[in-house]
């Protein structure tokens, strides 16, 4: 069946519940219903059925499937908890009433008064004794024509998704007890929940590529926020000690399994805290969600089981680049880098930096192989604008990367709190921007200001939770994880 054909019988399938529709008005009866109050969820009958057998319910849910048997049909209704069968009777029903399973249709929501039985096979059902229409469905579920395999329709129209794949809302149930675990596990040590702005006079906190919008009251450019983290750690000046925040981020960057335009983060911040304390705070919360959500800290993804047991290995970046691709940059100039990355077949710009250079190795050969949990440590300062230098070596910077499943999951560092290195690490920052890097950070002249008044030392640490659900999930991409991923428009027709 080609296109046209199946829009064709789409059609004609939508004309007769348009016409179901007309005759349940011209019946009196209101299709579209009101406010309806239940007893019991299908999966309550089904858990407490010893203890309900014989007694009246009142249920409502989508009609999913209408089998009729001559003066008796069943149906299979679906609310939020599951599925439970029903049973119509003409006996029972009275002829009248029994007629209006001629209007219903598979999708319809109905209202259900019944006695809660177990019929002769065994299965528990509601034999229905009324039925009230709260919503007519005008337009077929997809399994009735072609089923729903579609996966870029399934995150376009999420609603159908959710409807006939009742597996994509027990991911989502469990994004929200993810989010919820780690809520309640900052809460009990001690840190304090807040909300900095989205809309921000400069994107700061990350080097990434803005999306820009406009005040006009105040006719001025804005930025979508790329990150909480400047003002956190203004927080940390003015005497907060423990904050977090849990939000959207927006990156006006590629797309892919792993990325999306907007995204949820958490930040969080310790004052009188380190990079160490942070790697240590980094295990205890993957190993406190993996035990609510999975009971265990070995989890599976993609037929691979996943040890998140601590400690996780500690494996400074250069040392991984030479195990994983055999060159050691350490010590190098950036023509001596450039040289080692060409002669790997890597390509990089004729100007690349040897900071450039080693995110470009790393990337190529040693993320591939991070599958299970590592802590990646020591970045380059021109990477890592905002992170305190090593004291051992003032190149490299307190920071870490843990790596699990081949993703970056988080991102931590010893705080920089030097407002004179803070300043001169923005400024070179700028001298990138003007050679045309978007992503570069900006100047932020009053969070210098503010570490002028002093911050305490401090470790952070930002959490991707659309990656922390997919791990948790097994989902392999992160529009699996998002109620409404962005999608390139489709073209008309």
């Amino acid at each position: 069946m080609d296109h046209t054909e199946d829009r064709a019988e789409l059609n004609e399938l939508m004309a007769v519940r348009r016409e179901k529709l007309r005759d349940l008005i011209e019946m009196g009866i209101d299709p579209f219903g009101e406010r309806f109050e239940r007893t019991h969820l299908a999966r309550e009958i089904v858990d407490r059925f010893e203890a309900l057998e014989g007694q009246d319910t009142v249920i409502a849910g989508r009609i999913m499937s209408l089998r009729a048997h001559g003066k008796a049909t069943f149906a299979d209704l679906m609310d939020s908890s599951g599925r439970i069968q029903l049973y119509f009777r003409t006996d029972v029903l009275g002829e009248e009433q029994y007629a209006l399973l001629q209007k219903v249709d598979i999708g319809d929501i109905l209202g259900i008064a019944g006695r809660i039985f177990r019929t002769r096979r065994g299965e528990i059902s509601v034999e229905v004794h009324s039925m009230k229409f709260l919503s007519k469905s005008l337009r077929p579920l997809p399994d009735k024509w072609h089923g729903l395999k579609d996966v870029d329709l399934r995150y376009r129209q999420r609603y159908v998704d959710l409807i006939v794949n009742p597996g994509v809302r027990e991911v989502f149930e469990t994004r929200s007890r993810i989010i919820q675990s780690l809520r309640n596990f900052l809460v009990e040590r001690g840190y304090i929940e807040v909300e900095t702005p989205m809309l921000n006079v400069i994107a700061g906190g990350a080097n990434a590529r803005p999306f820009v919008t406009h005040h006009n009251t105040l006719d001025m450019d804005l930025y979508l926020r790329i990150a909480p983290e400047l003002y956190l750690k203004r927080l940390l000046v003015g005497g907060f000690e423990k904050v977090f925040e849990i939000g959207k981020n927006f990156r006006n960057e590629g797309i892919s399994t792993k990325h999306n335009p907007e995204y949820t983060a958490c930040e969080i911040y310790a004052a009188y805290a380190d990079a160490e304390d942070m790697m240590k705070l980094t295990e205890d919360i993957f190993v406190h969600i993996a035990k609510e959500v999975a009971g265990s800290t070995k989890i599976v993804f993609q037929g691979q089981e996943i040890d998140l047991t601590p400690p996780w290995p500690r494996l400074p970046m250069l040392e991984a680049i030479k195990q994983y691709s055999g060159v050691d940059l350490t010590g190098m100039n950036d023509e001596e880098a450039r040289k080692a990355a060409k002669e790997k077949g890597l390509e990089v710009e004729p100007n690349a930096s040897y900071a450039n250079v080693v995110e470009e190795f790393f990337d190529t050969f040693v993320e591939p192989k991070l599958i299970q949990p590592v802590f990646i440590t020591d970045h380059p300062v021109e990477v890592s604008p905002l992170a305190k230098r090593k004291k051992d070596n003032p190149t490299l910077t307190d920071r870490f990367e843990p790596f699990i499943v081949t993703w970056e999951v988080a991102n931590g560092f010893s705080e920089l709190n030097d407002p004179v290195d803070q300043e001169q690490r923005f400024r070179q920052q700028m001298a990138q921007r003007e050679l045309g890097d978007e992503a570069a950070h900006m100047m932020d002249d009053d969070y210098i200001r503010a570490l002028e008044y002093g911050m305490p030392p401090a470790g952070g640490l930002g959490l991707g939770i659309d990656r922390m659900v997919m791990l948790f999930t097994d989902s392999p991409s992160i529009r699996d994880v998002l109620l409404f991923p962005h999608m390139r428009p489709r073209p008309k027709g």
